[in-house]
């Protein structure tokens, strides 16, 4: 047997950031992976193709800060990528955050408003951003506690940041924060690729469309920890390597291959973890990374009063987003793009309509025959178009056969040869990664790409669940630190971090 002070179970971002901050303080940590290799799902791949994840979108600047990476020491350049609202007649849209224009350099008459919209969008998410630096408000903490303290300056800032808002513009923030996506755009868009963009990040890798309650939060959410998409040179296993790093300057013990069987309880206390191999690893501390229903399956229902195990069984995560790599034999021809353009940030999603209508069958356990799509086309060797894929649900009727990857591969294709003729005729390779691979390799409950539904009931501190959302779980020393948890999915490495510090704590 051995010991450590603290174990945590899954080495994707947030668990590696979360090790990396108990290491920090002087904790002995060790992680634990069940797969041979790090980085959970953001280096899922299918035969050494493209990963799951191809963008950084969010990972925030404190993390980077609290795990002692600040950016002199970030040990890779990441390239800061427009987007190309891919447009079927060949006038497609490119968004940066200063501009927005036609591919061929002219002015785009919505420009303004599109400009004004997502500022606004990310004015809103630098307030709740606030909230996402920390476990959210509430819990047993005396106000006369320290904990208590920062608590009551945080939302003091909170409320004074809303306050500078400004009167008008803070009204308008609390009438949108709970609506629709959809409303929001189309009040200031006409319908096009422009509103088709908005509305496909308001929505990805969630099983809602753009007219689904709450998605505006969704969409400030992704403006509010950046709002830039960048392409990190080497992919998103460079990430992961250098978080990895960081994690072993510290003296974390990283392992893969080695999966969780249980967590073994002593009065009511985390006192160790055991493994398939048969090994049992002595500690007071374990953090789990898949999120509530992995920890329950692991410590065993008697330690959970029934409704603790009530409400973990209802937490939503039905992931709809799948991975579609495409392997091409030269760079294809877009009518209106030049070369640099067609290496920016793809997205086909032609209107809020659109994206609406591509919902539409994932209710009833359909794969879209018109999918909203978001790619990259990377030349690292060889060339390949990754392209994630929405909406392809995790409960398709009659299951994830090979015949239902191959038919996703098509639509896939037949989507994207609307911008982009021929395209089809330059494919050599395709590598299909359906919500049900990446449920069975990650653990991620439904292969959903946040661990649980970003809803207006799964948010701050009902995230994932009333009474579980402040990373605590169960019986004493037990803890959530992944996506599922305050303030939810991306790479961004938060909730690791969060987790962390009320370890800590």
């Amino acid at each position: 047997m051995t010991r450590h002070d603290a174990i945590v179970i899954g080495a994707g971002v947030n668990g590696l950031v979360a090790a990396t901050v108990l290491a920090r303080a002087g904790l002995d940590v060790c992680v634990i992976e069940q797969s041979d290799r790090l980085g959970g799902m953001a280096t899922l791949s299918v035969d050494d193709g493209p990963e799951l994840a191809h963008l950084v979108h969010n990972l925030s600047p404190r993390v980077r800060r609290d795990i002692g990476l600040d950016p002199h020491r970030w040990p890779f350049r990441q390239t800061a990528l427009p987007t190309v609202a891919l447009d079927e007649s060949g006038r497609h849209v490119i968004v940066t955050r200063n501009a927005v224009t036609f591919a061929d350099g002219t002015a785009h008459p919505d420009a303004r408003a599109c400009l004004a919209l997502t500022a606004r969008l990310r004015r809103y998410g630098e307030l709740l951003r606030m909230l996402a630096e920390a476990a959210p408000p509430g819990g047993d903490a005396p106000l006369a506690s320290a904990r208590g303290l920062r608590q009551i300056l945080r939302l003091g800032r909170f409320g004074l940041g809303l306050r500078g808002l400004g009167r008008a513009e803070a009204r308008r923030f609390l009438q949108v924060l709970l609506s629709n996506a959809y409303d929001l755009i189309r009040d200031d868009l006409p319908e096009g690729p422009l509103a088709g963009m908005l509305a496909a990040d308001a929505v990805r890798g969630i099983a809602q469309g753009p007219r689904s309650p709450g998605t505006v939060f969704t969409l400030i959410h992704r403006y509010g920890h950046g709002g830039v998409a960048a392409l990190p040179q080497g992919g998103m296993s460079a990430v992961v390597d250098a978080l990895a790093q960081a994690a072993r300057d510290v003296g974390c013990t990283l392992r893969t291959g080695v999966r969780a069987t249980g967590i073994q309880l002593q009065d009511d206390r985390v006192c160790a973890v055991t493994t398939a191999s048969g090994e049992t690893l002595l500690t007071s501390r374990v953090l789990v990374g898949s999120g509530p229903r992995l920890a329950a399956e692991l410590v065993g229902a008697g330690a959970f009063d029934i409704e603790a195990m009530r409400r973990i069984g209802r937490i939503r995560a039905r992931g709809v987003a799948a991975k579609v790599n495409l392997r091409l034999d030269r760079m294809p021809d877009v009518p209106g793009l030049n070369a640099d353009q067609l290496r920016g940030r793809l997205v086909f999603a032609p209107g809020a309509d659109y994206v609406e209508a591509a919902f539409n069958p994932a209710k009833y356990g359909e794969m879209s025959d018109n999918p909203v799509i978001e790619a990259v086309i990377r030349d690292e060797g060889a060339i390949w178009l990754s392209a994630v894929v929405q909406y392809a649900p995790s409960d398709l009727n009659g299951g994830w056969s090979d015949a239902a990857r191959a038919a996703l591969a098509r639509r896939t294709l037949a989507t994207l040869g609307r911008a982009i003729p021929g395209l089809d005729a330059r494919v050599r390779e395709t590598q299909v990664i359906a919500p049900d691979a990446i449920a069975a390799a990650t653990g991620a409950p439904g292969g959903h790409w946040h661990h649980a539904e970003m809803t207006l009931d799964q948010i701050l501190t009902l995230r994932p669940a009333n009474g579980i959302g402040r990373y605590a779980i169960g019986p004493r020393g037990l803890f959530l630190c992944g996506a599922s948890t305050h303030p939810g999915g991306d790479v961004m490495g938060l909730a690791g971090r969060n987790a962390a510090r009320e370890v800590l704590g």
